[in-house]
């Protein structure tokens, strides 16, 4: 399939992405409020814990499933129009949330924010577009960080709010900010060039078709999500370690060592920076190396919380890396389908983060933490060891026709 969209002129400043960062970290956030509270909304409904547990899932469902269904639509309608429109409509499913008179109705009233809450795929493969190729990693890397930053900050604010005024104020706040930003994006993003007409399901089927066409979207998704589905594995599996002696943290204070993530997200947006000077393909080598050290000393010093807390910011940073740098990568490859690259990249970080959640429970029934450090480690090693083969390097290489003319910064 030809490109359908011709390249924009840069128009992106810093304001503007700091704004996409905010407004996506602050959609993504959406996610995750009900995780610090699903005891206190079961007590509000008179369910069982279990079936709280239902609103975080179907949550993640509905945003797998809006992803796919609406995010490819960048690259074919008018994301000045698009955006605005999402996030209103996420306003309103928050909005239904926060006044739910029953479980039944919140829990339906989360499917529909997880459908809604596209902003950061959108945000992303968008400011892509507007960014000159010489800075696009940096850009790429800045939003993703703010997207990062939401979901680990969100769960600390929830519990906040919570507390001080009850389980519906995060909802009411977060579609306060969702209405917000549908303003402000609204106001912000310039108007954009035209873009051809494709049936929508020929642009869904095309997502699948543009992965065919390129092995190294392959190896980059495959990257991409074992490394994010080896951090969940780990941030799971760490509940359980921090909730059991030695250490018996309550909630509210494995809520804050969950903070220390936040360091190493904001030290992983300088990576971007590596892709645009043609580094990328080392740097995401290094960084599957320095996962591998981090799960040997979180196995070795178990009982630290010193190292632990260590351990969570250098592992954050090498994860956030792999997936700023996997990113770009795989946007550069077609600038007329970065909106269904993106696509296929989210999806990808979902069915791995998935994984890891599952497995970290079965795991750690098997053989508790070191069996947790052992399955992180192997998985890690095998996209360490694909990535670096010299014919799958070769291959990546012959892969980049596009931005090759674009930039030879972006050619490794």
């Amino acid at each position: 399939m030809e490109s359908i969209t011709a390249p924009v002129p840069a128009r992106i400043n810093q304001a503007m992405i700091l704004l996409f960062a905010v407004a996506g970290g602050a959609a993504v956030a959406n996610l995750y409020w009900a995780q610090p509270l699903l005891e206190e909304i079961a007590s509000s409904f008179g369910t069982s814990l279990g079936t709280a547990g239902l609103l975080v899932t179907t949550a993640q469902v509905g945003y797998a499933v809006g992803t796919f269904l609406i995010v490819p639509l960048g690259d074919v309608v008018d994301r000045r129009r698009l955006l605005p429109l999402m996030m209103l409509l996420c306003a309103a499913a928050l909005t239904a949330a926060a006044v739910a008179p029953t479980f039944e109705v919140l829990l339906i009233a989360l499917v529909l924010v997880g459908l809604t809450t596209v902003s950061g795929p959108l945000l992303t493969p968008l400011a892509g577009d507007l960014a000159q190729p010489g800075q696009r990693g940096h850009v790429i890397g800045t939003v993703a960080s703010g997207l990062m930053i939401g979901v680990l900050a969100s769960r600390t604010i929830s519990g906040f709010l919570a507390e001080a005024f009850g389980w519906r104020a995060p909802y009411a706040v977060a579609a306060a900010l969702a209405l917000a930003s549908a303003v402000l994006l609204r106001r912000t993003i310039p108007p954009m060039a035209p873009r051809a007409r494709l049936g929508y399901a020929a642009l869904l089927g095309s997502t699948f078709g543009v992965i065919k066409r390129h092995p190294s979207v392959r190896m980059s998704l495959f990257v991409a999500g074992t490394a994010f589905g080896v951090l969940t594995l780990f941030w799971t599996a760490l509940t359980f370690l921090l909730a059991s002696p030695p250490f018996s943290y309550s909630v509210t204070t494995i809520g804050l060592v969950g903070l220390a993530g936040i360091a190493g997200a904001v030290a992983a947006q300088r990576s971007g920076r590596l892709h645009d000077r043609g580094l990328s393909t080392p740097a995401i080598s290094a960084a599957l190396v320095l996962t591998l050290v981090c799960l040997f000393l979180a196995w070795i010093w178990a009982t630290s919380i010193i190292v632990l807390l260590a351990v969570i910011i250098l592992l954050d940073i090498a994860v956030r890396a792999v997936s700023t740098l996997t990113q770009a990568r795989v946007l550069a490859v077609d600038h007329g389908a970065r909106s269904r690259l993106n696509t296929a990249y989210v999806v990808s970080n979902f069915i791995g983060g998935a994984a890891g959640s599952t497995l970290a429970t079965a795991l750690w029934q098997l053989g508790g933490w070191t069996a947790i450090m052992m399955g992180g480690a192997v998985a890690t090693a095998i996209a360490l060891v694909l990535w670096v083969v010299p014919a799958s390097r070769r291959r990546d290489n012959a892969e980049h026709p596009i931005s090759a003319q674009t930039t030879s910064q972006e050619t490794e």
